[in-house]
């Protein structure tokens, strides 16, 4: 049994977070309610995860496992913890493809993390061709191990930004890059445990999103659609950029569920 200054610790965390006890094959309710027994090694495995949420290491990191889009993704402290912000960027952007490309189109997902946009994608339309790269070896083979795992094919590439891709064209290019200002104000659990090369885009936020653009038009063909993830502080400067780059091109931003602006879509000879 689990020491009793371990479960009173823990419960009320237990109870905001819903730790997934496949850590030790049961549920909570089971172990609070003592209707099964846990072996030693079970306890052992359950108390250690359990005292890493209470040092604030995020559940995600400690359970390895992370949902994103009614699927399940292996996470580690080399990716970023898929958000839910995210799920809409994806939704969003097959709403678009649907609606404006008939034939099957090329995809690619830049700075993939663990590779749930790009992995996601396929798995809700596997006519698509899908692409993923990143800068980090390690999120490389986390996001190729996930789309082992979940069942499709997509190849995912090392490089920085669009550097891997030169040579070739996509229809539409989708992405959520580093866009915190360096001095930005997050949550001390999120600055403390994930990868600051997946958080943070210099002084201003726009750091990778400059880098993107420059080579964007080198692999998008006539007929695009862009997607990003964004933030409200960095937006009216993204859009100078926008304008700059794509100067004949149209854009439409768009808010999460909490009303935040959190997307923008640029798309050129579609509509």
């Amino acid at each position: 049994m689990l020491k009793e200054e371990v479960i009173n610790a823990g419960r009320k965390q237990l109870e905001k977070q819903h730790l997934p006890l496949h850590l030790a094959n049961h549920l909570y309710t089971d172990l609070f309610g003592q209707t099964k027994k846990l072996n030693n090694d079970e306890v052992i495995k359950y108390q250690t995860a359990l005292q890493e949420i209470l040092n604030g290491r995020p559940l995600q990191y400690v359970t390895g496992k992370a949902p994103f889009y009614g699927y399940e993704f292996h996470v580690n402290q080399h990716v970023l913890i898929p958000r839910f912000e995210t799920e809409q960027l994806v939704f969003y952007t097959l709403r678009y493809i649907n609606k404006y490309f008939n034939q099957p189109i090329t995809i690619v997902d830049i700075g993939t993390g663990c590779g749930n946009i790009a992995i996601t994608l396929k798995k809700e339309r596997p006519s698509l061709r899908v692409w993923g790269t990143d800068l980090s070896k390690e999120a490389i083979i986390t996001a190729s191990n996930n789309a082992k795992k979940l069942g499709v094919n997509v190849p995912f590439l090392v490089g920085d930004m669009l550097k891997p891709l030169m040579g070739k064209k996509f229809d539409v290019v989708i992405s959520n890059p580093p866009y915190l200002k360096k001095d930005e104000d997050i949550a001390e659990e999120v600055r403390k445990n994930e990868p600051a090369i997946a958080l943070f885009g210099g002084n201003d936020g726009l750091k990778h999103y400059r880098k993107m653009f420059i080579d964007l038009p080198k692999i998008l063909k006539p007929s695009f659609l862009i997607a990003l993830e964004v933030s409200e502080i960095i937006i009216k400067d993204l859009i100078k950029l926008v304008w700059e780059t794509f100067p004949d091109s149209k854009y439409v931003i768009k808010e999460d569920l909490l009303g935040r602006i959190r997307m923008l879509f640029i798309y050129h000879n579609i509509d």
